[in-house]
């Protein structure tokens, strides 16, 4: 699959514009605050339907605009598909493929499969668990339209079990209430386990080839899911644990409390790794993600860089540049300068300036 253009009208600091990309590497480049951002965070959009900070919606309208419209080609087997996402001020957003509206965000999903990498991602590993559990659930809400499912209606019930543990506290009626909303956290949350599980363990055997060229075979990476309860004894540990979550007013057992361990040579590198040692191993992290993509849609993924080389020293800017030949990329920077330094072949180099994008020969 590829991106072939995308356009964009009223979105940030874009009035209105049309990007033809390469199916090669695509560079963007640019002083900071220019847009150059803003562009991979659109593609990302039209994939995901949300955006990789993390934006409302009304975020990301122009200034003194009511309305964005993002429209983006996706070639796939040969076939165009048009994403149109319709963003206002008021009201939720419109999403369309092939011009017929969908209903669900989760009917988005799969069009074109994105792999977003940004300096952020490089503190994978000392971040807190919630950032972890993010990783997982954006990847493979991608490859998998049923967890979509699973993840929405989980997170549902665990706002609605929340809210009565709260308004409901020392009530002689809360425990037979709490059996309702029990009942779809097991519904919803076993599946949810599951899926994790067999990601992670899909994810662990490449990272482990990955990391050892990194570390020039010093070192082995192990990565492991850390449930909070595995999914045969969910239902078990939450009923165990609810005179807990009675008096504390919250869930304590579940896939929102999961975690993931990366340890390197048996070391926890959470706790007590160096920096480098981190940022390798959210390195490795990211390369075997786009690897797994691969290998699970038989397909390869668009991978969006994000000022990411800067970030890195010049042996792990020379892994990462040789894994994405054969993937379509669009990466920004400030410069050009590593890339000549690289002899990096340059597909389509585009200057940025002031929400203005301008191809470069």
């Amino acid at each position: 699959m590829k991106i072939d253009a995308i356009e964009l009208k009223h979105y940030r600091n874009y009035e209105e514009t049309r990007i033809e990309f390469d199916e090669g590497i695509n560079i963007f480049y640019g002083d900071n605050a220019q847009g150059k951002t803003n562009i991979l965070e659109a593609v990302y959009l039209a994939g995901t339907s949300k955006s990789h900070r993390g934006s409302r919606d009304r975020e990301l309208i122009s200034f003194g605009q009511e309305e964005s419209h993002i429209k983006m080609f996706v070639n796939r087997e040969n076939r165009t598909e048009r994403v149109d996402i319709h963003l206002k001020k008021s009201k939720s957003k419109g999403i369309a493929i092939n011009g017929i509206p969908i209903r669900k965000a989760s009917e988005l999903f799969g069009i074109v499969n994105v792999v977003f990498f940004s300096p952020e991602d490089l503190q994978l590993i000392k971040s807190g668990p919630g950032e972890r559990r993010k990783f997982i659930d954006l990847e493979l809400c991608q490859l998998d339209k049923i967890y979509v499912y699973h993840l929405v209606n989980y997170n549902k019930a665990l706002i609605q079990r929340n809210t009565l543990l709260r308004e409901q506290y020392g009530s002689a009626g809360l425990p037979m209430q709490l059996d309702v909303w029990d009942a779809q956290l097991i519904r919803f949350g076993t599946p949810m386990i599951a899926a994790r599980a067999a990601f992670l363990q899909k994810l662990a055997g490449i990272i482990r080839t990955i990391h050892g060229s990194l570390s020039g075979g010093k070192e082995e990476l192990e990565i492991l899911y850390e449930p909070s309860a595995s999914a045969e004894e969910f239902a078990k540990q939450l009923f165990s644990a609810r005179e807990r979550d009675m008096r504390q007013k919250g869930t304590t057992v579940g896939p929102h409390r999961d975690d993931i361990s990366f340890s390197v040579n048996g070391i926890d590198i959470r706790k007590f790794g160096s920096q480098g040692q981190q940022r390798t191993a959210a390195l490795s992290v990211k390369l075997a993600e786009i690897q797994l993509v691969k290998e699970l849609i038989h397909d390869t993924p668009v991978l969006l860089l994000d000022d990411v080389l800067s970030e890195l020293d010049e042996n792990r800017q020379n892994q990462l540049l040789n894994s994405i030949h054969g993937i379509q990329t669009m990466i920004t920077c400030t410069g050009l300068d590593d890339f000549v330094d690289h002899r990096f072949q340059m597909d389509k180099v585009f200057h940025v300036v002031n929400g203005t994008v301008e191809r470069e020969n």
